[in-house]
């Protein structure tokens, strides 16, 4: 005889709840004013950021060299 095991309902993530999503909403709506008010702080680092992710995408983007084709 072949028995197998009752089958249970998959568990719903949490961010698929609908308490997830109020949070998710919650989250985001809070960073975009938090963004908003410092924009003028944070928007001088911008040249800076760009500049760090140069060396970040050599690093991390250059896998592929010397592979297989």
């Amino acid at each position: 005889m072949n028995h197998s095991p009752p089958s249970t309902p998959p568990v719903p993530s949490f961010w698929r709840s609908k308490s997830g999503i109020v949070l998710g909403m919650l989250l985001v709506i809070g960073l975009f004013y938090l963004a908003r008010e410092h924009y003028g702080h944070v928007s001088t680092i911008f040249p800076y950021l760009i500049l760090l992710l140069c060396p970040l995408m050599h690093v991390f983007g250059h896998h592929h060299h010397g592979g297989r084709r």
